[in-house]
């Protein structure tokens, strides 16, 4: 079998790999006369797996790219324990927690787990990428750590202004 061959073969296996995503719980027509829809996917944070989000993202069958919109929302539905929250990454920029491919022109979305320890909240965003630039468009969802096992009483000077 020659290289082309295998490559046309890779292409139709990967093509039917993208309608059979297990996180898909949603999918919506945007009309009759065009090949656009909003797909709704799960995502339950694989460390702080007390936190679920969802993430709406329009995807178009017939298109090379799928637009950078998507929106998301996240909430606590299980218990966050600290040994959570010691193990994610607390740097400013935090970590990719989840990515999708929306191109074959290198095209991503990806959501990131960011930690503000003043609030105590864990911050999503939900943005686009492509390997020569980004997307300006982009969501947040944030998670608080109040009320949880995970939750460290910041000190007062941390959040109140100096009197």
């Amino acid at each position: 079998m020659n290289k082309y061959k295998l490559h046309a073969i890779a292409l139709v296996f990967a093509s039917g790999l993208v309608g059979c995503d297990k996180s898909e719980v949603g999918d919506i027509s945007l009309g009759v006369f065009t090949t656009q829809d909003i797909k709704l996917n799960t995502l339950v944070d694989p460390l702080v797996t007390g936190v679920t989000c969802h993430v709406a993202s329009i995807e178009a069958d017939l298109s090379l790219a799928d637009p950078s919109d998507s929106s998301i929302a996240c909430r606590q539905t299980g218990e966050i324990t600290a040994a959570m929250i010691t193990q994610i990454d607390k740097s400013k920029s935090g970590e990719i927690v989840f990515r999708k491919s929306k191109s074959i022109f290198f095209k991503t979305m990806k959501i990131r787990r960011v930690f503000d320890s003043d609030s105590q909240t864990l911050m999503y965003v939900s943005y686009s990428t492509k390997e020569t630039s980004g997307s300006f468009k982009h969501s947040l969802s944030t998670v608080p750590l109040w009320g949880t096992q995970a939750y460290v009483n910041p000190t007062s000077t941390t959040l109140l202004p100096n009197r």
